[in-house]
């Protein structure tokens, strides 16, 4: 008997996935039956995952993509049906934070790149994605990593959170426009998590301080908490969700 959740028989493109909450997703993934495609701008990063998981007794490849050029995200696309022949799943994750410090300051290359990755990336691998998915009469699940830094203010991190704002308006959109088409678009929203895209704050004791102390579990998360939300809306056992944001933060939102 299979599990409720599970991914036997589909094929996952996870973007951003050499480590940190993509690594997680992708592992999670492949230990649920998919076939698992992970991309990243820095191949061999993505290799050493891949060989880690078919090691493992799953299925993996890595292909190299850089998540603010149109033409690789769809290249990207392609590559991974002309693998596996088809694409199910995909996980948007792939993002960048250059600024940190008030919205004022950044300059203009800083925000260019922040929205090139964290907002067009996202919707150009989703364009790439329906494509295929439409094109074969299939059904198909988009899964947005967004953040908790674009449900509020986001202090220090103000574009950033600009831009995880925006993923959360599109998700909503796009989960209206695409749900008779029969592909979903989720998002979830992380809080803290130990990763070395967020070192900047976990290694600053004040800064972590006052975030573990306003999350009623009294910590952070680490990677593997934030894929199993990833797996169910990638899953069958969320057919009736779309449209739909899964904040996982330990309570921290709550105020």
């Amino acid at each position: 008997m299979k599990p409720a959740i599970h991914l036997e028989g589909k094929v996952a493109i996870v973007t951003g996935a050499s480590r940190g909450i993509g690594e997680s997703i992708a592992r999670c993934f492949a230990q649920h039956g998919a076939a698992v495609v992970l991309s990243s701008r820095k191949l061999e990063a993505c290799e050493q995952v891949a060989h880690t998981i078919n090691r493992e007794g799953g299925r993996a490849i890595a292909i190299a993509a850089h998540s603010g050029k149109p033409e690789e995200l769809h290249k990207l696309v392609a590559q991974s049906v002309a693998h596996f022949g088809k694409v199910d799943v995909l996980v948007n994750n792939a993002a960048t934070n250059p600024h940190f410090g008030p919205m004022v300051s950044v300059d203009g290359g800083a925000w260019d790149k922040t929205f090139e990755v964290n907002t067009r990336g996202y919707f150009e691998a989703i364009r790439a994605f329906v494509e295929h998915v439409v094109g074969r009469d299939a059904k198909g699940s988009v899964v947005n990593v967004a953040s908790v830094q674009g449900l509020a203010a986001a202090m220090t991190q103000g574009v950033y959170g600009m831009t995880k704002a925006a993923v959360l308006s599109m998700t909503k959109t796009l989960a209206v426009e695409l749900g008779p088409s029969g592909i979903r678009v989720n998002a979830i929203a992380p809080g803290l998590v130990k990763t070395r895209f967020a070192s900047a704050i976990v290694e600053n004791e004040d800064m972590v301080k006052r975030v573990v102390d306003r999350t009623p579990l009294g910590r952070y998360a680490e990677p593997d908490e934030i894929a199993p939300a990833a797996l169910y809306l990638a899953s069958d056992a969320s057919s009736y969700v779309t449209g739909h944001t899964l904040v996982i933060d330990g309570g921290m939102t709550l105020g």
